[in-house]
């Protein structure tokens, strides 16, 4: 005895589903790096599509961070640091320590450096920066190419060290040669040129597995309609 039936595969459907997810998702990558464009410190995101990507769709996008220095602009702000190579500084938040390309610094009325939001900078021992007297200008604040903050005491004529700032790599390791710029910003590291050619492709995907699923469900929907009139 033969066993009749309609037996249907959705793989197809399924999978152009799964691929459209992961082209917007892709898109929105691409997006958050061309926004990020003009942000300080900010480090361009690569996507990175693990293996079996057409079962587990968007899932299987993750991202890493492109590390390069990003162009470094003069604000002649003493407060102002940039890296001019690799490394992050950090910095003591409430949700502990973080790291940061964004060296727009301040003084608080303590002689503490803070970060824009109030995080207080750290040096190389892990203890947060405070200026040995406070100074009536933060023009006497200034800062080597190894990070060694030193503050001048108009009282002696001499410079007073405050410490060095705490730079170190994603993995926690010092760097030894940070090449820090006062004065200086750094800006994002991302190729506008390079993010939209790359978000060019991403429509096209996305427009032929949308494509494909029209055809397949259109094909999907005579059959029915064949059935249900038979």
């Amino acid at each position: 005895m033969l066993n009749g039936g309609v037996h249907f595969t959705e793989r197809g459907i399924v999978q152009n589903i799964r691929a459209m997810r992961m082209q917007m998702a892709l898109m929105g990558i691409a997006n958050e790096n061309i926004t990020g464009f003009d942000k300080i410190g900010y480090q361009r995101k690569i996507p990175v599509v693990s293996s079996f990507a057409e079962f587990i769709g968007e899932d299987a996008i993750s991202t890493t961070t492109d590390d390069s220095v990003g162009r470094l602009g003069l604000t002649n702000n003493p407060l102002d640091f940039a890296l001019a190579e690799k490394g992050y500084f950090q910095i003591l938040t409430k949700e502990g320590i973080q790291l940061t390309r964004d060296g727009r610094f301040k003084m608080n009325k303590n002689g503490e450096i803070l970060s824009l939001d109030g995080s207080k900078v750290l040096d190389n021992m892990g203890n947060p920066i405070i200026l040995p007297l406070v100074p009536e200008s933060i023009e006497d604040i200034s800062v080597d190419l190894n990070g060694v903050v030193k503050v001048f005491n108009k009282k002696t004529r001499k410079l007073e060290t405050a410490g060095t700032l705490g730079i170190v790599t994603q993995d926690g390791v010092a760097v030894m040669a940070p090449n820090v710029r006062q004065r200086y910003s750094e800006f994002s590291n991302v190729n506008l040129q390079t993010e939209f050619m790359e978000a060019m492709l991403y429509p096209k995907t996305f427009e032929a597995n949308r494509q494909l699923f029209q055809i397949q469900n259109s094909n999907l929907q005579r059959v029915i309609s064949a059935l249900a009139g038979s």
